[in-house]
């Protein structure tokens, strides 16, 4: 970090998901993005004008040796996310890395095992972990708002249709529902009752053979359920319930960047907790780069509101989750499940 404290992003890749975060980064005065890098010199170029980044790569390589970046933004499909990410960690970078973290449990570990063993920091891009309104229900929770849980509910579907050719459909990029939409709500399940003790799961999966739409239930030792459903097929309601045995929480449309959620408690009338309106948009991807810029200069290896062992447990239940329907990636030899 430089003197005045400012911290000083480097933007790996250049698609919608860097655009959204490298634009919400100018809501935070202390952030100054100082490069950008992509696979073709033409596309960081134009990334960088755009911005008014004062660097671009053509390579990741050199964006990983760049010694005036405090941290690395790391947008590439998740199916990049193990090289790029390791590639800057081995370089000493810090990393910011989207979701969903890796291909599955093994690359994320290997991640893991790299931050330690170069002693940087790293996070998993789950901002709906670091959104003020879902921090104030997971605080209810918490406090025993609505008694002890029962069942957690979300899905998140997209009504397509998506050709062969796109993205969501390319094994080779880790295509399928589950890996870029069922995370949110295997995720918002693992907030609220950490890692299952038991998942089954079903899926329709395409002609390439990746997801169409999943549906899992997880199950908990405290005898907790939680029902998660993700497509690519279909537009569902994107809404997710907490159920517990004095109450519940519906979380409406978005539930992974809410504006409002309804507080039912036994004995009284429901209650809308709102968005506080100085959060900003409630789409701003500026509250996981702000806790990264505090967990930095913190100098701490971890943040608390995405800690890597609730990443590594996410993942190790996407991996169950595919073992079960039967989708594997061209890269995998050995995925545990």
């Amino acid at each position: 970090m430089t003197e005045q404290g400012r911290v000083r992003w480097g933007i790996l890749a250049t698609g919608g998901i860097a655009a959204a975060f490298t634009a919400d980064l100018v809501d935070l005065p202390d952030a100054e993005v100082v490069a950008v890098a992509s696979r073709s010199q033409e596309s960081a170029d134009a990334f960088a004008e755009r911005f008014g980044i004062g660097r671009a790569y053509g390579d990741w390589a050199a964006l990983a040796a760049d010694e005036d970046i405090d941290v690395v933004y790391v947008a590439t499909p998740h199916s990049a996310h193990r090289a790029a990410a390791g590639l800057c960690l081995e370089a000493g970078r810090n990393v910011l890395c989207e979701k969903a973290f890796t291909l599955n449990a093994q690359e994320a570990g290997e991640l893991v095992a790299l931050a330690k063993r170069h002693d940087r920091f790293l996070m998993e891009a789950m901002w709906m972990y670091c959104n003020p309104l879902v921090r104030r229900m997971k605080s209810l929770v918490d406090d025993g708002a609505i008694g002890e849980v029962r069942t957690v509910q979300a899905d998140f579907g997209l009504a397509g249709p998506f050709p062969p050719s796109h993205r969501l459909r390319d094994p080779l990029q880790g295509g399928g529902a589950l890996l870029d939409l069922g995370v949110y709500p295997v995720s918002f399940a693992h907030l609220v009752l950490g890692e299952p003790s038991d998942i089954a799961a079903r899926a329709v999966l395409s002609p390439e053979s990746v997801d169409l739409q999943t549906g899992a239930l997880l199950s908990y030792e405290s005898g907790a359920l939680a029902s998660v459903h993700c497509s690519i097929v279909g537009g569902t309601s994107n809404s997710a319930s907490i159920t517990g045995s004095l109450g519940r929480i519906d979380v409406p449309n978005g539930f992974f960047f809410p504006d409002h959620f309804v507080l039912h408690r036994d004995g009284r009338d429901p209650e809308t907790v709102k968005a506080d309106p100085s959060d900003g948009p409630r789409n701003s991807l500026k509250h996981e780069a702000a806790e990264v810029m505090r967990a930095l200069r913190a100098r701490e290896s971890e943040s608390p509101l995405v800690p890597l062992e609730g990443t590594l447990a996410v993942m190790r239940t996407l991996d169950a989750i595919r073992d079960r329907v039967g989708v594997r990636y061209p890269s995998e030899t050995g995925t545990a499940a």
